[in-house]
């Protein structure tokens, strides 16, 4: 960890200045814990860091402790995130609407690959809808029904899904019969589905043509949640023929949108 650079407020202020330093050292102490890379900190560490005395960190850890944000080890002597600031990141979560999150980078996926831009949720166990949608203004385009359900197996949006859950879950879809074709070109066997969910799982997103309708053509990555798991999907799709000339930009453009909504959601991988 580099020192902060950012000036901390005098120690010596006093009335609102000596409340705005005590707060944004609080601040900073716990952003520290965030940035940190193991789960504790010492007294001497965070004193370092930030640049503060040891005096100063301690009376801002008392303050945190009493209101359960950090933890003291008795053994090891040392401070980690304590249940409070979980519970902060928690409340955080369940308020982002995750289509209104999403909307304006919608527009702008749409905008910059001159594509479709689509976002999934999962719907149960076995399917997920597309919840929204931005098209270009051309022609030409493809549109999705909202609300429609499709299986985990077919498509790139349906694949980015099923590659990036618990393998017990994986599992269990893949195990629990036969999985239904929706073209000629849906891939329908466990095995190759397996071996293909493994490659999305490395590269970081998946791809298809005609899988899902016949015609089509998408590519397809996770929006992920701070625990790894998929919060939605976003994809890009277009009629095939056109979209295979174009897929290399709208993959790059698609990975920069999932990663930043990502970020949003408490993904740090």
């Amino acid at each position: 960890m580099s020192p902060r650079t950012r000036p901390v407020a005098d120690e010596s202020a006093d009335g609102g200045s000596a409340t705005i330093a005590t707060v944004e050292r609080a601040a900073d102490v716990l952003l520290l814990f965030a940035e940190a890379p193991g789960p504790d900190l010492g007294v001497t560490e965070i004193a370092d860091a930030l640049g503060l005395s040891k005096a100063a960190v301690h009376r801002v850890l008392a303050s945190l402790r009493g209101r359960d944000l950090v933890a003291f080890d008795e053994h090891s002597r040392r401070y980690s995130l304590g249940v409070a600031v979980m519970r902060l990141g928690l409340a955080y979560l369940d308020r982002i609407d995750v289509r209104a999150a999403a909307r304006p980078h919608l527009e702008e996926l749409s905008a910059r690959t001159d594509e479709t831009a689509t976002l999934s949720v999962l719907l149960g166990e076995h399917t997920r809808i597309y919840v929204d949608q931005v098209t270009p203004d051309r022609e030409v385009i493809m549109a999705v029904t909202l609300g429609e359900p499709y299986p985990l197996h077919a498509g790139a949006s349906s694949r980015a899904f099923l590659a990036f859950l618990p393998e017990e879950d994986v599992n269990a879809y893949l195990e629990r019969g036969t999985l239904d074709a929706l073209t000629r070109s849906t891939v329908v066997d466990a095995d190759a589905l397996r071996e293909d969910l493994a490659i999305v799982r490395a590269q970081g997103w998946a791809q298809s043509s005609g899988e899902r309708m016949d015609g089509a053509a998408s590519v397809a990555a996770p929006v992920l949640g701070y625990d790894g798991l998929p919060v939605a999907v976003v994809s890009v799709c277009g009629p095939a023929e056109r979209f295979a000339r174009t897929l290399d930009e709208c993959r790059e453009a698609l990975l920069e949108t999932t990663t930043t909504l990502s970020r949003r959601f408490g993904w740090t991988g």
